[in-house]
C-alpha cells in the first residue's frame, strides 16, 4: 500500500490543494494582501498558496502526529535578510496557520486534542489516496 511516505512532498501537496480546493475550503479575505512572515519580503507569489498551505499543514500533521501553532511557525519559518548583518531565524506568521487550522478543523481533516491539533481518519484518507494517485 502507498502512504504519504512513498511519494515526493512537492508532487504530493500539489495534489492535495488540488483536492481541498475541489472540497470549497473558503480561504480568508487577508490571504492576498499579507506576507506569510516576518522572514519574507514579498506576497506569497502562488495562485492557490491558501490550499497549497492547508495541505502542507495536513502533511505536517500525519507525518508528526500532534502539531500547534508555534510548532508549525517554527517549521514555515526561514531567515530574514538583514542587508549588511548576519541573517536570522524568524518563524513563521501565526495568523495564517492558526486560520488553516480552523479551516481543516472544520473541514473534518483534523481534530483538536487538549494541546494542539491531530490529522483525523478522514484527513488520513485524503493523503493517502493522494498519495496513491501520485505514485
Amino acid at each position: 500500500m502507498v502512504t504519504v511516505y512513498d511519494v515526493t512532498p512537492n508532487k504530493l501537496i500539489k495534489r492535495v490543494a488540488e483536492k481541498l480546493k475541489g472540497m470549497g475550503i473558503p480561504a480568508p479575505k487577508f490571504i492576498g494582501t499579507v506576507k506569510s512572515g516576518a522572514h519574507r519580503q514579498r506576497l506569497p507569489q502562488q495562485k492557490d498558496f491558501w490550499y497549497i498551505r492547508l495541505a502542507a499543514i495536513l502533511r505536517n500533521a500525519y507525518i508528526r502526529g500532534t502539531v500547534g501553532v508555534e510548532r508549525l511557525r517554527v517549521h514555515f519559518g526561514g531567515r530574514k535578510v538583514r542587508g549588511v548583518k548576519p541573517e536570522e531565524k524568524r518563524k513563521a506568521g501565526g495568523s495564517i496557520i492558526r486560520k488553516g487550522l480552523q479551516a481543516l478543523e472544520a473541514a473534518g481533516l483534523m481534530v483538536k486534542k487538549k494541546k494542539g491539533r491531530e490529522i483525523s481518519p478522514a484527513g488520513k484518507k485524503l493523503l493517502d489516496s493522494a498519495a496513491k494517485e501520485v505514485f
